[in-house]
């Protein structure tokens, strides 16, 4: 039997949706021989890693963090090269009225000493009253312990929701409320704790091991990477799915597109809407604000967390100053997040905490866009499968960071799982390379 590769715009198998899963599947696919096809709708490709150029400087739709422990990161080849660029060691918190940094892992960009966790984060307020230096002592001790665990031991633990966890664990509240929190709302959009208790610690365990980055240029960086390393005409952007089966997509523009395997990759609601019974979950609301300033408020290239909650950001950065590229010379680029329902006057409630955690008057900046995403990340509270099921039946496949974890190697790792469930219905083993899937 010949491929329906054979034909013109068609493939083995087609993926609806060039986000980072869909990518993320794609890699793995044609890196076993088979042939795909990724369908877009919007113009570019991305999903919610998708960068605005405006005026020079370049802006994140959505405010996710990497970490350099991300082990998709390393697995997919296209990503091994990728230019990330590394927050100063630990963060700066906003608490009782000043900054302080806390939270220090290393200083290597692929840092897994989980070991040293302990020692780095006791120094890190040395100066600090000593109930402070204890607190310190113990989370430096906690980080390390759980830097040092697996992840199936991560996930063999009871689950509950975040805060109970935490508190479980003989940490102060104190240090919860005063590090854990922010760190967590900048991580997971979940200043409150409600996430799955094993969510949190695998993004807790990442940061434990890693360092925290982005992208050089912007996180569209990462799906351009994706999709340059596929064979040409792979991606076809400006492509609406309009209904599937296991062997055809039907699209708005260009009409039927047959294939053996079909892989939707786009976010919940879009799949659920293609796969009728599929479930939707609930979703937590990220608004990303983008300033410019003649000088930068802070020169060091750290992420500033709020513990004191007096204003609507859950955490900024002086993104010029991380990453240089994403601001014209001599112009500073301030990028915050806020986690929740979009405040009303949002430029001016986010200028007005921005002044208290820079600690210096935001009178002369100017608002470059606004960015609000009412679902933008899938909810995780317990009970949550970390692993849910990415096949729907043999020949159809779903993934996305809602089967998976809310965060870039979620989206990642059940690219990879969605792949792999193919290869595995069609008796292809991933890493070997077949002509094509219909000889499999």
């Amino acid at each position: 039997m010949l491929s329906t590769a054979q034909h013109a715009d068609h493939a083995d198998v087609v993926i609806v949706g060039a986000g980072i899963a869909g990518l993320s599947a794609a890699h793995r696919l044609a890196s076993a021989g088979v042939t795909v096809r990724v369908l877009e709708a919007a113009p570019v490709v991305g999903g919610r890693m998708a960068t605005e150029r405006i005026d020079g400087f370049r802006l994140d739709r959505a405010g996710q963090l990497l970490s350099t422990a991300f082990p998709e990161l390393r697995r997919i080849t296209a990503l091994r090269d990728a230019e990330l660029r590394l927050f100063s060691p630990g963060v700066l918190v906003h608490a009782e009225g000043r900054l302080q940094r806390t939270g220090e892992v290393g200083t290597s960009p692929h840092a897994t000493r989980g070991v040293g966790v302990a020692f780095t984060v006791a120094r890190a307020l040395a100066s600090a009253p000593r109930p402070r230096h204890l607190d310190q002592a113990r989370l430096g001790a906690s980080l390390a312990r759980l830097a040092g665990t697996s992840v199936r031991r991560v996930l063999a633990r009871p689950e509950r929701a975040a805060a109970d966890a935490l508190h479980s664990r003989g940490l102060p509240a104190r240090t919860v409320h005063g590090f854990l929190r922010p760190l967590l709302a900048a991580l997971l959009c979940d200043p409150e704790l409600t996430t799955s208790s094993r969510c949190a610690d695998l993004v807790l365990r990442g940061y434990a091991r890693g360092r925290l980055c982005v992208p050089a240029g912007g996180a569209s960086a990462l799906p351009e990477l994706l999709a340059a390393a596929l064979p040409e005409g792979t991606v076809r952007t400006g492509t609406r799915v309009t209904a599937i089966a296991t062997n055809r997509v039907t699209t708005e523009e260009h009409g039927e597109f047959r294939c053996r395997s079909v892989v939707v990759a786009t976010d919940a609601r879009t799949a659920a809407e293609l796969l009728p019974g599929l479930r939707v979950p609930s979703f937590r609301p990220v608004t990303v604000v983008h300033h410019t300033a003649p000088e930068p408020p802070l020169t060091d290239p750290s992420l500033v967390l709020d513990a004191d909650r007096v204003g609507p950001v859950s955490h900024t950065a002086v993104m010029s100053e991380v990453d240089p590229s994403r601001a014209p010379e001599g112009r500073a680029l301030i990028s915050s997040t806020v986690v929740g329902g979009l405040p009303d006057d949002v430029d001016r409630q986010v200028r007005r905490h921005l002044e208290t955690l820079y600690g210096t008057p935001t009178t002369d900046w100017e608002l470059l866009s606004v960015h609000h995403e009412a679902a933008a990340v899938p909810d995780m509270r317990p009970p949550h499968d970390l692993r849910r099921p990415v096949r729907v039946l043999a020949g159809l496949y779903v993934c996305g960071d809602h089967r998976d974890t809310a965060t870039v190697q979620g989206a990642l790792f059940s690219g990879r799982r969605a792949a792999h469930a193919l290869l595995s219905d069609v008796g292809i083993r991933p890493g070997c390379v077949t002509p094509a899937l219909a000889a499999a």
